[in-house]
């Protein structure tokens, strides 16, 4: 009884393990480097965008803008399913978050020379989900309750 209930174990968790969206998951880490930090603060934007090697698309050159959000992956994650709602072909959260917002003050530079103004604000968030996964960052959005 005990060697059938293992097995059963066994191949609910392989099941699992292979049906995660392999497509997803470097794109969801590349998210969580560049928009998730849970202890983010608005004078920290140069330390942390350098030291997570955070540059334009495939070059040197400084984002514009990156924005962190203050919350765990777990938390983040949920806007996927029940904490989101459909917002044109992405995500918007139900609920608003805290984010830090990191302005490039040196335009045109390329790094490590990157030097960040950080904003802290609460926003609704609108986000890129693949497979119950978030994998893009989008935009914040301005919410007045009715």
């Amino acid at each position: 009884m005990r060697i059938q209930f293992v097995c059963l174990l066994l191949a609910l968790l392989c099941a699992t393990v292979l049906s995660q969206p392999e497509h997803a998951i470097p794109r969801y880490r590349k998210f969580i480097n560049q928009h998730v930090n849970g202890r983010m603060s608005a004078d920290r934007c140069d330390a942390v965008i350098h030291s997570r090697g955070i540059t334009k698309t495939d070059s040197n050159e400084c984002k514009e803008t990156n924005t962190f959000i203050l919350a765990t992956t777990n938390t983040i994650n949920t806007i996927c399913g029940r904490a989101g709602e459909p917002y044109g072909r992405l995500t918007k959260s139900l609920q608003p978050f805290a984010i830090i917002v990191c302005t490039l003050r040196n335009q045109e530079a390329r790094r490590p020379h990157c030097q960040y103004r950080g904003q802290p604000r609460t926003r609704r968030i609108a986000i890129e989900c693949d497979s119950g996964y978030p994998v893009h960052f989008e935009r914040d959005i301005v919410h007045f309750e009715n």
